[in-house]
């Protein structure tokens, strides 16, 4: 599993920093969380092929979150992309892509399936994809990437049995008990459950419950902090979240991790973000544009 950070920046983006955009790569699956303006040449320059994209996340649509998607199908259109494009998105989002497609003459540029989404609205035998509503401006989704746990066979155990190298070993991993030479092998005995990894995606969005629901327990928690305390009053007007405030979501949910982003161009020094979060919060970083991270 790989997330790649494509855009940090707020509602004007800055030298350093392009409108948001993270991607995720997981097995067969290339998911982007949000699509900002330009980000089909962030991906570019980060030597990844847009036709590669199989889902687009979307959290709201606001410009700096949005305006990339016409200018990608674009790119992916002149790469023959023969997929079809999943994009999910909070209610009014077959409106918003529609009309997207119409102003930039997108017809039939390639196959896409847009689904406005809440709750589970994606699940395979390895991940699921959860939406949860917060409280913007617009109606706006947090998005959690949810890997399955996985059972890992105990081969030591097995040996007992002269098990290996046998298909029956795939029902073990299923979590199903089998009977193998007469033998009965319980899965619990001959595996070990390893939890799956929970990333999730967080903006825009003022303080509030559903925003500790959905990070619950997550492993990596990505979320905005547009403004630090001492502009938090600007922060509630504009419905978005303080650095503090995101560390303070990260400590109630129990996330192992918080990567901070989406800053405000008004903040020459971001380091004053991952201060003000680690009062909090000890764990936390600052995203910039073309970091990556593995698990």
């Amino acid at each position: 599993m790989k997330i790649t950070f494509l855009g940090t920046a707020a509602m004007v983006p800055t030298r350093e920093r392009n409108h948001p955009g993270v991607l995720l790569q997981y097995k067969k699956e290339n998911i982007l969380f949000d699509c900002g303006e330009n980000i089909q040449r962030q991906l570019t320059i980060n030597g990844f092929s847009s036709a590669k994209i199989t889902k687009v996340l979307i959290t709201h649509w606001h410009g700096d979150h949005s305006l990339g998607l016409p200018g990608l199908i674009q790119s992916m259109a002149s790469h023959h992309y023969e997929k079809i494009l999943e994009i999910f998105g909070p209610e009014q989002s077959k409106n918003f892509v529609e009309r997207m497609i119409s102003a930039f003459l997108l017809k039939e540029k390639i196959r896409y399936d847009v689904q406005e989404v809440n709750k589970v609205f994606y699940e395979t035998d390895d991940f699921m994809l959860e939406a949860t509503k917060v409280k913007h401006t617009s109606p706006c989704l947090a998005f959690a990437f949810i890997e399955k746990p996985k059972r890992k066979v105990n081969i030591t155990y097995l040996k007992k049995y002269n098990l290996k190298n046998d298909p029956i070993i795939g029902k073990l991993q299923k979590g199903q008990d089998i009977i193998y030479k007469g033998k009965k092998i319980k899965a619990k005995d001959a595996t070990t459950l390893i939890p799956g990894k929970k990333i999730v995606y967080i903006t825009d969005t003022i303080y509030n419950e559903a925003c500790i629901k959905a990070a619950k327990n997550a492993d990596i928690l990505i979320c905005e902090s547009t403004y630090t305390s001492n502009l938090k009053e600007k922060a509630h007007e504009y419905l978005h979240l303080t650095a503090r405030e995101a560390a303070i979501i990260a400590k109630k949910a129990k996330a192992k991790k918080l990567v901070l982003t989406h800053f405000s161009q008004r903040y020459k020094n971001p380091s004053i973000f991952e201060k003000e979060a680690k009062q909090v919060f000890k764990n936390t970083i600052l995203a910039k544009d073309f970091m990556t991270m593995e698990l």
